[in-house]
């Protein structure tokens, strides 16, 4: 069994036991049960059934694993040819580890 979940404007494929990273939920703690409820589709061994925009009732209920994990540096380089302008600019994207637990339908 799997679904498509809408986490915080991104969809992920989840399936139980899975570990994904997620942008950063504010105010939560290791080991805190988040459940979201914005399931596009579900598909139970071959039976799909897709939400008009959500399946009605569905949810998904996962296990906060880290609250907070820096992702990889991303360098953002901007240069004019020819003008001797140069600007290097860096961020951590902050994300949030969960290990999907269930899926209800």
């Amino acid at each position: 069994m799997y679904g498509i979940v809408e986490i915080q404007g991104q969809q992920f494929k989840v399936e139980a036991g899975q570990r994904i990273f997620v942008q950063h939920l504010k105010n939560v703690a290791e080991g805190d049960t988040v459940e979201f409820d914005r399931v596009m589709l579900l598909d139970n061994g071959g039976n799909v059934t897709v939400g008009a925009p959500t399946v009605a009732g569905a949810k998904v209920v996962c296990e906060v694993l880290q609250p907070l994990v820096k992702g990889e540096k991303v360098l953002v380089f901007h240069k004019k040819r020819r003008k001797g302008h140069r600007k290097l600019n860096g961020h951590r994207q902050q994300f949030t580890q969960v290990n999907v637990k269930e899926i209800v339908a």
